[in-house]
């Protein structure tokens, strides 16, 4: 037996639920496991739970887990079409994306390496920007846990292919997690879409190439496409994919800021709402403006003012502080964090249409026209962002100005000495009188007829457009008579927190009569309508400009996708082997597979011989190994073997007559770890486990070779050997209990099986020492693991108990 398969037990638990996926960390002593709950949980080899992420959602169930290479990175697939990016440091979710369908499978690809060369593309200065652009504040008013999974940063480490494998048979391939990089429909490759499953899809190790294996009708096929584009552009693609990153880090700091904003001038409304909004309430409408215009030009002031100023100087000094400190609260964030996020954003779409230029290796992934059209776009969100901070500063003035004559006006009525210094001038007179006017823009009078005033409304000017809505359903008819006041949800605020809407504008920002620019473009349309000027539609709220730039940055990355979908080409079919007929029963549960239609597989990137390999199950009693060349040679080898013995295999033990494949996956290059059972008929009897390591390199003198030709039919071509005739391949090990699942790791040099209907997880030590050999498994040490596993489930039942 060769030292490689010798295995010694570490330790055994009984799990508070089902585990359904398992996942080792190739370079830290790290597991993920996901349960039958949706959850998924991180540990130690030494069960030391790291974290928890809870379910995003109820009956979602985890499809998928795969830790990014030499990182703490998790990508987890759900069944509502949820994949997310967990940080196991960080113990956060660093992002998220969201499908329509159900997921099948993701995976993080091995690290991408470009080969530089003469006529290569290469990138000499990571994160140039941050020499040029200083770093955005933090926005330490928002709350994480109010973060949506498309809010969060992208990761870093490695360069890596992240690739969504769904059920339907739509496969997704991102960059770096952040750029679209190319998709592909396999159910246009087959010949029966309606007995179709897809049970794999690989890249292979210079990614210019896809493995996919699937069902077509009864057959077990695997499709080899070829894409030109990733094998020229390979390198381009990496430059934009890191600045697509950016941008979309940079679109969610605006989406956080727009929300901190929507929160800062709900706190201003709320200030105001405290005695300003009851008062505004119960006036009509038009009287508010009306009553301070009176009381600013004659000094008298009607029973309802007076009842509105029974504060005291000190208590709405207190208001007016308050709504201050709010506002501005509300002008750093639109001078500094939007601000300098709408720059950033220019800075990177510039650099994107800079790369669009040189055709020779962006051809295929930018489009310069909508590179610059979204720059456009960019310069017009920066213009409105810095016509929404004139309208604050001109918003603060007045409410300074407003709050300072409210006090005065209390000292007057209230016949107390009135500092010198709270006189006002002619000119801020003349400003409190716009600003009341401008509280409660003039509507058109409704007419008798419902339809009618119906009409109006629609017609009106945009203007007076939000004050018409809001007192569209109180308009006069038979069964609804016309009320006395209008409800107004806001105190004359409306300037600002149109901004902050996904609608027009209804008061728009005014024309300043001495600035020459806006003239200079209306006397001249065809300098308004020049592609190399920033148009400024003065209509649009900040919501709806905001919206229109990510449409345009939207269309950026469309060509990469389109290119690179488009250029997928299938090269190779290779017929593995014949299948049952697909029932719906087995549709509707895809994690239900029968005896003969039981497909499992692995995959494995050997770079010291530039092979791809891949290892499936054809039902339970078969196996297949294939490996593919990435050289000039385009060979394929292929290793067929199945569990029962051959007819010149020696006498074997009772149960190895009987076994059956349950789960595999590669350990290492050479070396392919198995789990079997044995298949008994009586129904009371209790099938044996047996982990099975074989020796890859032991089996390559059984391999047959072809040549990767459009078809290629194994089964005619290939013979199945037994792995006990296969000398010095096949090394079995007996372990306790009903064995269903295998998570093997060989850079960590760790084995784990699931147990007992997947509520036991027991952890081998690989490749241990002849003097520390373990390997008999005697009954004693299965004892052992008993009495562990008591012990654990006996202290699961005493929490729950102490819960209860």
């Amino acid at each position: 037996m060769a030292q490689s398969s010798s295995m010694k037990l570490l330790g055994a638990r009984n799990m508070s639920c089902i585990v359904e996926r398992m996942e080792w960390n190739n370079k830290m002593d790290l597991i993920a496991y996901g349960t039958e709950k949706g959850e998924v949980v991180i540990q130690r080899l030494n069960w030391q739970k790291i974290v928890t992420f809870p379910t995003p959602g109820e009956d979602v169930r985890v499809r998928s887990l795969s830790w990014q290479m030499d990182e703490t990175l998790l990508a987890v697939g759900y069944s509502n079409g949820k994949v997310a990016l967990l940080d196991a440091e960080s113990e956060t979710i660093i992002s998220g994306l969201i499908y329509e369908d159900d997921i099948k499978k993701v995976y993080f690809s091995k690290a991408i390496n470009c080969k530089e060369g003469l006529d290569s593309y290469t990138c000499n200065a990571k994160d140039k920007h941050k020499r040029y652009l200083p770093k955005l504040p933090p926005l330490t008013n928002i709350d994480p846990c109010l973060k949506t999974l498309d809010q969060k940063s992208f990761p870093k480490g490695s360069p890596c292919f992240l690739v969504v494998i769904m059920r339907s048979g739509k496969v997704h391939l991102l960059l770096l997690g952040a750029l679209q990089a190319g998709s592909i429909d396999l159910t246009q490759h087959v010949l029966n879409p309606d007995q179709f499953d897809v049970y794999d899809v690989r890249l292979n190790g210079d990614f210019n190439a896809i493995y996919a294996l699937l069902r077509d009708g009864q057959q077990l096929k695997l499709l080899h496409f070829h894409n030109q584009v990733l094998q020229d552009s390979i390198s381009p693609m990496l430059e934009l994919a890191s600045h697509c990153a950016h941008i979309l880090e940079t679109k969610n700091y605006i989406n956080d800021t727009q929300q901190c904003l929507t929160e800062a001038w709900e706190t201003v409304q709320l200030e105001m709402d405290n005695k300003l909004t009851k008062y505004a309430n119960s006036q009509a409408y038009g009287m508010i403006s009306a009553h301070f215009l009176e009381l600013l030009v004659f000094g008298y002031a009607t029973l309802e003012v007076e009842e509105f100023l029974t504060l005291t100087e000190k208590g709405f000094k207190k208001i007016a502080n308050s709504v201050d400190l709010s506002l501005n609260n509300l002008q750093g964030l639109v001078f500094k964090q939007l601000n300098g996020a709408a720059i950033n954003m220019f800075y990177f779409l510039n650099t994107i249409a800079g790369f669009g230029r040189m055709t020779h290796f962006f051809e295929a992934l930018i489009s310069p026209d909508v590179a610059s059209e979204a720059m456009r776009a960019c310069g017009s969100f920066l213009l409105k962002v810095h016509e929404l901070q004139r309208t604050i500063d001109t918003l603060v003035y007045d409410m300074k100005l407003f709050h300072s004559w409210v006090i005065f006006t209390i000292l007057r009525l209230s016949h107390q000495e009135i500092p010198d210094d709270m006189v006002f001038t002619g000119k801020e007179n003349l400003a409190l009188a716009e600003f009341f006017c401008s509280m409660e823009p003039e509507i058109p009078e409704p007419c008798e007829d419902v339809d009618i005033s119906i009409d109006k409304s629609a017609t009106t000017s945009t203007t007076a457009a939000a004050a018409t809505a809001a007192t569209e359903e109180e308009l006069p008819s038979d069964d609804n008579p016309a009320p006395s006041a209008t409800t107004r949800s806001k105190f004359n605020l409306e300037r600002v927190g149109q901004y902050l809407e996904n609608a027009y504008l209804t008061q728009p920002h005014p024309v300043d009569p001495a600035e020459i620019w806006p003239r200079l473009l209306a006397e001249n349309e065809c300098l308004a309508q020049c592609n190399l000027l920033v148009p400024h539609d003065k209509r649009l709220s900040l919501i709806q400009q905001r919206d229109k730039m990510f449409n345009a940055i939207d269309a950026v990355f469309h060509k990469p996708t389109e290119s690179i979908s488009a250029s997928f080409k299938l090269s190779s079919t290779v017929i593995c082997g014949d299948l049952q007929h697909m029932h719906a029963e087995s549709a509707a549960e895809p994690d239900q597979q029968s005896n003969s239609d039981f497909v499992n597989c692995s995959y494995y990137v050997h770079e010291a011989t530039r092979c791809d390999m891949l290892a499936l199950t054809i039902g339970r009693q078969e196996a297949m190994v294939l490996e593919f060349s990435r050289g000039e040679d385009c060979l394929m080898r292929c290793i067929r073997v199945q569990l029962q013995p051959g007819p010149f295999t020696a006498q074997l033990q009772e149960d190895y007559y009987n076994l059956r494949f349950v789960d595999l996956q590669f350990y290492n290059e050479s070396s392919l770890s198995m789990l079997a059972q044995t298949s008994t008929t009586a129904t009371s009897a209790r099938p044996h486990s047996y982990f099975l390591q074989f020796s890859l390199s032991a089996a390559r003198n059984h391999c047959t070779q072809h040549q990767l030709t459009p078809l290629i039919k194994l089964d005619e071509a290939t013979v199945t050997h037994s792995v006990h005739d296969i000398p010095d391949a096949a090394a079995f090990k007996a372990l306790d209990g009903v064995c269903e699942m295998l998570a093997v790791s060989g850079s960590r040099k760790v084995a784990t099986v699931l147990s007992d209907r997947r509520r036991k997880m027991t952890i081998f030590e690989m490749e241990i020492e002849e003097e520390e050999d373990d390997t008999e498994m005697s009954q004693t040490s299965f004892l052992e693991i008993s009495k562990e596993s008591a012990l654990a489930t006996g202290s699961i039942d005493l929490e729950k108990h102490s819960d209860t």
